[in-house]
């Protein structure tokens, strides 16, 4: 009796101890509302979520508004984000009816998420999902003005003037020569020379003149520099360029209609030097499923899938190239300066077949780096160098301002 009665105390207090400890589990899975979290979880949510998911709208997988009610518990979500064919396999019976209403697609195990990140970003979800629903028209991504030529704009300028002094010339000469006439026939001349002074101005008169012929070799000669100076400044430019690719993939489809963020693929844009070009696995991700297609052929999918069977790289063409002198870090300017795909490489989001968009080249980036300004508030580390400048008299700190003009930045 004693033992039934110790053994039945037990159980109680272990009881007790597991509803405790899930009542603190479930206490510290609760969803936050803090800013902070809101913002961690969006970008989590662009970068990793994006591609099959929408907050209010069905996509590869289900809308995810109001998915912590749906769902039986956070914890659960947790779980079937870290793992859904564990989750499915356990025989959960909500997983697996999930599982079969949307075409029996296997979710991606985020294994590295740790619990603190799934619930960003249903922050994030349950933010969005409590704005209001306006239609708000939405412009195309601000990207700067690009010239039609590699060379100097006040070239143009500088031709443009001589060609103007020119006129002026003439129109003075004329003038001369209209006097000269006028005074000339105040004198008294022989017939001869009442004739030299009246000639005739005759289109084979002008043409054999030596003002003509001087007017005419120096527009040669400008037109022919200025075409000598674009050819110049024209090398190593490639803007426009777009080579043919072993798949005719679309940055269009992709990154514009089914809003695939960017750095899903470009991996290191955000990382290191180097963007990255997505290897066939982060193909596969979403084209393990999707085998088919009408927008860009089947066998153009197949491609993809071919290269994943057979363990083969596909051989991508690099579109934007830099000369080997110069430096260029993708992270420092994506993850620390902020700065949109769209402002280097243009409306990619429009592009079936991409091209490079801007210059790239030295002069161009310069103009950047003066115009640019540099986002320096809640950055400790620029709170000093903010004041001085501030203090100066100075409105706005560029990029040029924090030494981002200096040869020794961009330059091995």
């Amino acid at each position: 009796m004693t033992i039934t009665y110790h053994r039945s105390a037990l159980k109680s207090l272990i009881f007790s101890i597991v509803l405790a400890f899930s009542s603190l589990s479930s206490f510290a899975q609760e969803i936050p509302t803090d800013a902070g979290a809101v913002s961690a979880g969006k970008q989590l949510f662009d970068t990793n979520c994006k591609t099959c998911h929408r907050v209010d709208q069905r996509l590869i997988g289900p809308p995810l508004a109001g998915v912590e009610e749906r769902a039986p518990s956070v914890q659960w979500i947790i779980d079937f984000v870290r793992n859904s064919s564990a989750v499915i396999a356990s025989g959960d019976e909500y997983a697996n009816n999930l599982f079969n209403q949307y075409n029996k697609v296997q979710m991606t195990a985020f294994s590295s998420f740790k619990s603190e990140d799934v619930l960003n970003i249903l922050a994030y979800v349950k933010s969005e999902a409590e704005k209001p629903k306006e239609a708000t028209p939405t412009d195309g991504p601000q990207t700067p003005g690009q010239p039609t030529s590699g060379a100097p704009e006040y070239l143009d300028l500088i031709l443009i003037g001589m060609v103007v002094i020119l006129a002026l010339l003439v129109v003075i000469l004329l003038f001369l020569i209209s006097a000269i006439k006028r005074f000339l026939d105040t004198r008294e001349l022989t017939e001869e020379q009442k004739e030299i002074v009246h000639s005739p101005i005759t289109f084979g008169t002008i043409t054999r003149s030596r003002g003509f012929i001087f007017i005419v070799a120096f527009v040669v000669a400008a037109l022919g520099f200025k075409a000598v100076i674009n050819a110049l400044f024209s090398v190593g430019v490639q803007k426009g360029y777009a080579p043919e690719q072993p798949i005719a993939f679309s940055h269009k489809i992709h990154a514009g209609q089914y809003e695939i963020d960017c750095q899903y693929c470009h991996t290191g844009a955000s990382k290191g030097k180097n963007a990255t070009i997505p290897s066939v696995n982060i193909c596969m991700n979403c084209h393990n499923q999707i085998k088919t297609g009408t927008l860009t052929g089947d066998a153009e999918i197949g491609k993809i899938i071919r290269a994943y069977e057979q363990n083969k790289p596909i051989e991508w063409v690099r579109v934007h190239n830099l000369p080997d002198l110069a430096y260029f870090n993708h992270s420092q300017h994506v993850a620390v300066g902020n700065v949109d795909c769209e402002t280097c490489h243009g409306p990619i989001r429009e592009m079936d077949v991409v091209r490079q968009h801007s210059l790239l080249t030295m002069g161009w980036c310069i103009d950047c780096h003066r115009t640019t300004q540099v986002n320096a508030q809640g950055n400790a580390y620029y709170d000093k160098l903010l004041e001085v400048h501030e203090g100066s008299g100075k409105k706005g700190m560029t990029v040029e301002d924090i030494g981002g003009l200096e040869c020794a930045k961009c330059h091995y």
